[in-house]
């Protein structure tokens, strides 16, 4: 069973079904369903944002390099973890060669930091978070907005049919 298939995240999944409670003035039902929804502000659906893809043109940069005779752009982080090697300076410290270092950082500039990744979130955070909040993570490359398939009538029968077959307390 996948869990994350059945995160409910706003009121608009759940349709109609919140004002029906209220009118039939089923008080544990609606505040089921409010209790079900997530505690993320940001996914309310009046906090969702049109997504505006930027113009960053790299043949302008390119173009500049050129023109002022820039060297190249010094990488901020690593692509691939086979560029690690490309760190290792060990060798030079032990024969004191300082100064080889120095070169070889002006004649092949190494990246500046082993990742740069902003959306990196380590994983001992990560399982701290909410369910809701990790599904997210997982699915930040996804671009399309997935709506999450929850049978409410289902679950509302389901709901009803305990209530009915419910013994009566006295």
């Amino acid at each position: 069973m996948e869990i994350e298939n059945n995160i409910l995240i706003n009121e608009l999944q759940l349709g109609v079904k919140l004002g029906e409670c209220i009118q039939s003035e089923r008080r544990s039902d609606f505040s089921l369903m409010l209790a079900m929804l997530t505690d993320d502000v940001k996914e309310h659906s009046q906090f969702k944002l049109p997504v505006v893809e930027e113009d960053t043109s790299l043949s302008d940069d390119l173009h500049l390099r050129k023109k002022f005779n820039l060297p190249q752009k010094i990488e901020l982080a690593i692509k691939d973890l086979s560029e690690i090697n490309n760190f290792s300076q060990a060798q030079h410290l032990t024969d004191g060669a300082i100064p080889s270092i120095h070169l070889e950082n002006v004649l092949q500039p190494k990246p500046l930091s082993l990742h740069n990744d902003k959306r990196h979130i380590p994983s001992n955070i990560l399982t701290n978070c909410t369910l809701h909040c990790q599904n997210r993570y997982q699915n930040v490359g996804n671009k399309s907005a997935q709506r999450l398939n929850f049978n409410i009538n289902s679950w509302l029968d389901g709901i009803q049919a305990s209530i009915v077959n419910a013994p009566l307390t006295a």
